[in-house]
Order: C-alpha cells, then sequence, then structure tokens
C-alpha cells in the first residue's frame, strides 16, 4: 500500500515538473524565422531612389534590415533575385473582387452568394500574383461577401492580398450603387440593398450597421455611374448632409470613407463632408482640385479601363447608356489626372479592377506614366501614397525595417520601362513566396 502511494507521489510530482516545464517553455520565445533576399536592385519607394545589390534581411514575416550585399550569410535561407528589380508589393486602391465582371443590368442577380465567393477567392489569388499584396475593395453588390474574403485570407484559408474593404454601398434609392434598370415588379434581395439610404438618419443607421460588421472604411456613391443605367456621372446623388452624417459616424469607429464621384458638385459635397478620397473623380474642375489640396483629400483615377470599357463593350454589346457615358468621362478624366499631378493634389493608385479581368492591375501604370507622372511616382502612388491613404504606412508600402516582407521580383528596371511591371516574375507576401520565378 506504501509503496503504490509512494508511486503515486512520484507520478503527481513528474507531472507537476512536467506542466512546470510546459509552461516555462511556453514563456520563452520561439526561435525567429530568419530569411534574405538579395536584390539586384530594389526600388527604395520611400526616398524615391534605386539601390544595386542589396541584402534584405527578413525575421518573422518582417523587414529587419536593408544593406549592401556582402556575402551569403549562415543563419537563413537565401533567396537569390539578383537577376531582379525588387520592389514593394504594389497596392490598388480601387478593386471590387467578389463576382464577376458585370456587362449588363442584372448580371450581379445572376449569381448566388457562394458563386460569388467563390469567383472572388479566384480573383483575389489572381490579383495577388500579379503582384498587388494589398488592396482596398470598394464595393460589392451583395453585403459582406467581401467581409468574409477578406476575413478568409487572414485566416489562412484562402490565398489573396491583404484587403481593406467596404461591405456594401451607401447610396440612393435608384442611385449609383443600386441595381438599376429592373422591372418594377422585380423583388430585389436585401442582401444587394443593405447600403441603400433616404436621409441623414437613415445614413446614420446603415453606415453603423456596416461599422458594425467590421468593415475598413465606407463607400459613398456621391453622383451617378458610368456602369449603372439610370444614373448620370456628372449627377450629384447623395445630399452633403447625408455624408456628413455617415463620416460623423465613421469618425466614432476610427475609420474613413470614399466618395465615389465623377461630377464636381458631388465631390465637392463630399469633401465639405469630411471623405478622405475621392474615386474616379473624372469631371472635377480646379475648384474641386483645390479643395482637395487644401484638405489633404486622395485622387484615384482609373485611367486605364475607360479603353477596356470602350473596347471590349463595344465589341460585346454592353448597354448604349453604358458606352456613352464611358466616351463622355474617359478623357476627361485624364486631363483632370493631368492637372492634379501638377498641383500636387494627393493621388493614390487605384484600377478599378472588375470592370476588367483581376491580374491585369498594373497595365494602367503606363497610363499614369503617360498622362504626367515620372515612373518613380508612378510606383510611390501604388506604394507609399497608397500605404498613407489606408494609414498602414508603419506596414506595408516599402521594404524597409519593421514592414512586413511584402515584396515583388521583376525582370528589366521598371524607372526606365515602366511596363516592366505588367510581367511580375515573383511575389512575396509577409516573407512567404507564393509566386516564384519560372525559370
Amino acid at each position: 500500500m506504501r509503496k503504490t502511494l509512494a508511486l503515486t507521489g512520484v507520478r503527481i510530482v513528474a507531472a507537476a515538473l512536467a506542466a512546470i516545464a510546459l509552461f516555462i517553455a511556453s514563456m520563452v520565445p520561439a526561435a525567429a524565422e530568419t530569411s534574405y533576399v538579395r536584390a539586384g536592385k530594389l526600388i527604395d519607394t520611400e526616398h524615391g531612389k534605386e539601390l544595386s545589390d542589396q541584402l534584405i534581411k527578413i525575421v518573422d514575416g518582417r523587414v529587419a534590415s536593408v544593406e549592401p550585399f556582402k556575402g551569403a550569410p549562415s543563419d537563413g535561407e537565401l533567396i537569390d533575385w539578383s537577376g531582379y528589380t525588387v520592389l514593394p508589393g504594389l497596392m490598388d486602391m480601387h478593386t471590387h473582387v467578389i463576382g464577376a465582371i458585370q456587362s449588363g443590368i442584372a448580371d450581379p442577380l445572376m449569381s448566388d452568394q457562394a458563386q460569388d465567393a467563390l469567383i472572388g477567392v479566384k480573383n483575389a489569388r489572381d490579383t495577388l500574383f500579379a503582384g498587388f499584396t494589398t488592396i482596398r475593395d470598394v464595393g460589392t453588390w451583395r453585403a459582406f461577401t467581401d467581409v468574409a474574403l477578406r476575413d478568409a485570407i487572414n485566416n489562412g484559408y484562402v490565398v489573396g492580398p491583404r484587403m481593406a474593404v467596404v461591405g456594401a454601398y451607401l447610396t440612393i434609392p435608384g442611385g449609383g450603387g443600386d441595381i438599376t434598370g429592373l422591372a418594377d415588379d422585380v423583388k430585389i434581395p436585401d442582401e444587394f440593398r443593405r447600403g441603400v439610404v433616404r436621409g441623414p438618419e437613415d445614413m446614420r443607421q446603415k453606415a453603423r450597421f456596416l461599422l458594425q460588421h467590421h468593415v475598413d472604411w465606407l463607400k459613398f456613391i456621391a453622383t451617378g455611374a458610368v456602369l449603372t443605367v439610370g444614373t448620370e456621372p456628372g449627377m450629384p446623388e447623395l445630399t452633403e448632409d447625408e455624408m456628413r452624417a455617415g463620416v460623423e459616424e465613421a469618425k466614432m469607429y476610427g475609420v474613413s470613407v470614399a466618395a465615389h464621384a465623377h461630377g464636381a458638385e458631388g465631390a465637392k459635397m463630399a469633401i465639405r463632408a469630411g471623405v478622405r478620397s475621392i474615386e474616379h473623380g473624372s469631371l472635377l474642375d480646379d475648384e474641386a482640385l483645390q479643395m482637395m489640396k487644401k484638405r489633404g483629400v486622395w485622387l484615384v483615377a482609373d485611367i486605364y479601363n475607360g479603353d477596356y470599357i470602350d473596347e471590349v463593350g463595344t465589341r460585346d454589346h454592353w448597354p448604349e447608356e453604358t458606352l456613352r457615358k464611358n466616351r463622355e468621362t474617359t478623357e476627361t478624366q485624364r486631363e483632370v489626372f493631368s492637372k492634379a499631378v501638377k498641383m500636387g493634389v494627393k493621388i493614390a493608385y487605384g484600377t478599378d479592377s472588375g470592370v476588367y479581368p483581376h491580374g491585369d492591375n498594373a497595365k494602367q501604370f503606363r497610363y499614369m506614366v503617360k498622362y504626367g507622372m515620372t515612373p518613380m511616382q508612378a510606383i510611390q502612388s501604388a506604394t507609399t501614397s497608397a500605404a498613407a491613404l489606408l494609414k498602414w504606412s508603419k506596414d506595408v508600402g516599402a521594404v524597409s525595417a519593421g514592414h512586413y516582407a511584402d515584396m515583388i521580383a521583376v525582370r528589366g528596371d521598371p524607372l526606365k520601362d515602366i511596363t516592366v511591371l505588367e510581367h511580375v516574375s515573383a511575389v512575396m507576401k509577409g516573407g512567404v513566396i507564393v509566386k516564384a520565378p519560372a525559370e
């Protein structure tokens, strides 16, 4: 009996010691995971210069240091990108990754939620593989599908870029963010109309509802839209009081607001209401641009996709109204963009992907250079400037100590030929290679 008790006591003590050992072990940090990238050239977006033959040290998914290469290190894997130009992961501030490309009035109603989400998974992957490691997704017809995709990516369930999302469009009934053009007796599902508002108080309630569902931004439809039948891009829709109410709600949650605004008057109302960015800006006048510069409001202008809509839309017989509105806004938008560059308005890269195929996001760079930016400015618009717009500058937008190890590698020098960014050879997100060079 005494022997049994003694053995039991020994087991108890052993178990206690084992538990203590496990507890102590849990208090000791795991060994840091270290790797290195050798960059033949490195675009320093923070200082606007190009560096040669750099060694980038990565510890636990973040950049620990950047210094001239002096030899292969012995404490971690060396990824040899010495034959490439390395840049921070690119950022697109105006995407729509949920669902398929919309060309007809009823297209958003032709798929179910599961289909939209799964198409979004593919679109997110295509975007990441094109070198865009961070996106701001600014609207989905079916509410909160974007929130679900963001969370799935963050949890590692699917592969995609870092996402900031808006949950749904905040729009007037029959406005640019509503389903329009259907027969009066057609019932539109409620999930498509979560952000349809009628007055300032309704705006507060709808904005609060979105914010309580953990969106990162709010998105106002301040004017009509090119793709929404029955609306005109130059015509204001939401009132200034409605937008101000939404901005006030957003501020309480520490969230910023983007405003879809082609027309000048709608943009001015949105600016006075306190939005952080104007999307499209196709018909802005000098007063609107001056207001933006004075108040630090960002312009996110999709100056590439007008050509895509004209070519493909004409070929595939998109609604004539859509094609007409696209023709009326494409060149004026590019003129506004050029003027904004000269005036020093803050500009962040945004393409409206989802109007054109995902993965072609980099095709806009050549347009930005054509219409007034230097190649470095265009790159910065998709890195440091985009990060500043998101208020994520400490994490993304640069390859320097403290930032996530989000990087891309391209053949050639984008400062000499910006189009090389259309052909990304390798992509790293958080220190993990998600797309390796083919050779």
